[in-house]
């Protein structure tokens, strides 16, 4: 008897699955951490004079491969490496420091101390579910870069670009597997990581990698 195999689901009903579940999750999430947030945006507002929200430009998704309209005014803009986006932060540095596009240390003299104690847990990320919402990112998928950052390790790296072939996430594969980069090198062992996602990609992935940020935001823990 002919043995029937199951076909594995296209790349599309794939897309469908992962991006349900990623704003399932992220809508559940916001509900639960809206208590938090408050406190959060209080402290912000009490702390430093300056807006609670730091919103920055990132790159996002690169529909370049899409078919119809969208595509074909994508092509007659500049190549930026994909569609650019204002990521949602609490923000943690003082108001008014210049915000030229480098890589941000863990000890920057900018950071105020609530800031500090935000980024220690990763909750300055929380208002990033509304980008979630918005269909800016997924929970899960490559951290997005700022415009000109992007287009230098573009340069260098020479897959860096296509990352941009899933939608950016506040977690993934090389946030729980490495801690913060601050080299060219560093980024290369996070982009393997990225590309290596986005071959395995499914919805049980994306779980998988959510469980396993949680004791990287507790405890700083990563997976090696």
């Amino acid at each position: 008897m002919e043995l029937l195999t199951r076909r594995p689901p296209s790349p599309q009903t794939r897309d469908r699955v992962c991006r349900a579940l990623n704003v399932a999750v992220a809508s559940l999430a916001l509900l639960l951490t809206a208590p938090l947030m408050i406190v959060l945006a209080a402290l912000v507002k009490l702390t430093s004079p300056g807006p609670v929200i730091f919103k920055q430009a990132r790159v996002g998704l690169d529909r370049r491969g899409s078919r119809g309209p969208e595509a074909e005014n994508h092509r007659r803009r500049s190549d930026r490496g994909g569609r650019i986006f204002m990521i949602y932060k609490f923000r943690t540095m003082r108001h008014g420091h210049s915000q030229a596009q480098v890589w941000a240390t863990r000890d920057d003299p900018r950071i105020t101390v609530v800031g500090r104690f935000m980024r220690q847990f990763r909750l300055d990320e929380l208002p990033q579910f509304f980008n979630v919402l918005k269909g800016d990112m997924n929970i899960v998928g490559p951290r997005p870069e700022q415009p000109a950052i992007f287009a230098d390790l573009r340069e260098e790296l020479l897959d860096y670009s296509a990352r941009q072939r899933v939608l950016p996430g506040i977690t993934g594969l090389a946030q729980v597997h490495l801690g913060y980069d601050s080299d060219v090198a560093g980024v290369q062992r996070k982009v393997e990581l990225d590309l290596e996602y986005i071959r395995r990609r499914s919805a049980a992935e994306d779980l998988a990698i959510m469980a396993r940020t949680v004791p990287v935001i507790v405890f700083g823990k990563v997976w090696m």
